[in-house]
């Protein structure tokens, strides 16, 4: 290679390196950078190329069986010993349920099948992966269905409040201007009033520690310094979480049913960025606030690091949720920004047990831009009395790209584009997705519950669905045909 070229190919090859380099700077935030530094990072993708979790590769299937009421421990016993099977778990919270291993090399089908032909088997099912729903990147430019339901459409709604200035408690936190969906001004190009109405909500109540708000997820960085005051931590009088199967595990912060212990610390910063939306400390003077300035967010994992898990982990941290309510844990609602294809009936009567102890379940409707009422999505697609599907919008006030919809199984639409929230490690990024409305609706519900403590979980979920600001842009696309109002929903006027 003469001298010319030489210096031509270290020419291109340091301009590489630089870029990269630059690339690579502007992906995170944290609290002390220009808030302009920050980049859009779309949620974890669901890809079938991430590293296999232990789930993946575990040597015995596993199926969920439940069994007839009547049926006794000892009788269960015996009928995993006839079948060369071994009993796992059993789900204390969801009468008859328990998590059987297979130990002849069967498929999880194969054994299902065999549970499901005894007489004292109400249902059995193979134990599945669950993951993070896909980045809304990751979708296709166009879908025949998606150009139908997802239009632009900037004109007010019918019930959109008008535009007024008044003195409302703003809280200090230095990334909050660029937090839209509590006040959107119009900031990058977003539509003025396209919000929540979190500061007329927050004259009322700026949420309270008396409310605790599980997120079943990822886990959460429960060390953020921006969180770390609002984290639900197991008291002085409480003893430690025991499981007749699993053991006695000490869940300070919460549980993790990925990994099977007491450290629901997140690795992905899925749940971190969720439990910020929800309760990130507000007035703090640090980074952004949450709808709720204070709560409890109590932290459950169930997800890896590559934002996959099971039917089973999922089941075991609402059976857990759902113990602590039992202990005396004032949990109200429990925010689940994840999702599957496959519908379970035990996840379905783990959820609803969930309701029957005063719980809301809150579910992304996904990010695929269909209609769940043709393509369901679970859970955010089971009927339940405790349970509300959520869509995202974007700065618009129009329906986010990739959100799903359906008027029969969506309920309501929250902000859900370019979300800044909390990230691993002390630091803030935004991310997209119907993750990120989950915790809005999450959030909203535990500032109602703060203001009325006594309320039921059905009349809960009524207040947030008749509080909406009704939306052309969602007619006929979600349920209640409107967007979240935090202010209407608390009843502030």
């Amino acid at each position: 290679m003469n001298r010319q070229n030489f210096f031509k190919h270290l020419t291109l090859a340091l301009a590489f390196v630089f870029l990269a380099a630059f690339a690579g700077q502007i992906r995170r935030a944290h609290h002390t950078h220009a808030p302009r530094a920050r980049a859009v990072v779309p949620e974890p993708q669901d890809s079938h190329d991430a590293e296999a979790t232990d789930f993946e590769t575990a040597e015995d299937s596993e199926v969920i069986v439940r069994f007839r009421d009547g049926t006794t421990a000892e009788e269960i016993d015996r009928i995993t010993a006839r079948l060369n099977d071994r009993l796992e778990d059993r789900f204390e919270n969801v009468e008859g349920a328990a998590l059987i291993a297979d130990e002849d090399d069967l498929d999880a089908e194969q054994v299902a099948a065999q549970y499901r032909a005894l007489p004292q088997v109400v249902y059995a099912e193979p134990n599945f992966e669950i993951a993070l729903d896909p980045s809304e990147d990751a979708l296709p430019s166009s879908r025949a269905d998606a150009d139908e339901f997802h239009r632009t459409d900037d004109s007010p709604g019918e019930d959109d409040p008008p535009v007024v200035k008044f003195r409302a408690p703003l809280p200090n936190d230095p990334l909050f201007n660029e937090q839209w969906s509590l006040q959107n001004s119009g900031q990058r190009d977003g539509k003025s009033g396209a919000d929540i109405c979190a500061t007329r909500a927050w004259v009322k109540t700026t949420g309270s520690d008396k409310i605790v708000v599980a997120v079943i997820d990822t886990g959460v960085d429960y060390r953020h310094t921006d969180l770390a005051g609002n984290i639900w931590t197991r008291p002085a009088g409480l003893a430690p979480y025991a499981d007749k199967e699993l053991g006695t595990f000490d869940d300070l912060h919460g549980f993790d049913a990925a990994d099977m212990d007491g450290d629901p610390m997140d690795d992905n910063g899925h749940g971190t960025h969720c439990a910020g939306i929800v309760g990130a400390e507000g007035d703090n003077k640090e980074g952004v606030s949450g709808v709720n300035w204070r709560v409890q967010i109590m932290p459950l994992k169930f997800l890896s690091a590559s934002g996959r898990g099971s039917l089973r982990s999922a089941i075991e941290c609402i059976n857990y949720v759902i113990a602590r309510k039992k202990d005396g844990v004032n949990v109200r609602v429990i925010s689940a920004s994840w999702g599957s294809n496959f519908g379970s009936r035990a996840l379905r009567d783990a959820i609803r047990r969930a309701g029957e102890e005063g719980i809301l379940f809150v579910a992304a409707a996904g990010n695929d831009s269909t209609n769940n009422d043709r393509l369901p999505h679970y859970p955010s697609n089971y009927d339940l009395p405790n349970l509300l599907a959520v869509a995202a919008l974007d700065r618009r006030d129009s329906l986010a790209r990739f959100s799903n919809f359906g008027v029969k199984s969506v309920h309501i639409a929250a902000p859900g584009a370019e979300i800044l929230s909390t990230w691993l490690n002390n630091e803030y990024e935004e991310h997209s997705g119907t993750s990120m409305a989950t915790p809005e609706v999450s959030g909203v519900a535990a500032l109602v519950l703060a203001a009325n403590p006594g309320m039921t979980v059905q009349e809960l979920r009524a207040r947030l669905l008749e509080s909406v600001d009704r939306l052309p842009a969602l007619e006929g696309r979600v349920a209640s045909g409107g967007r979240l109002n935090a202010a209407r929903a608390v009843g502030a006027r």
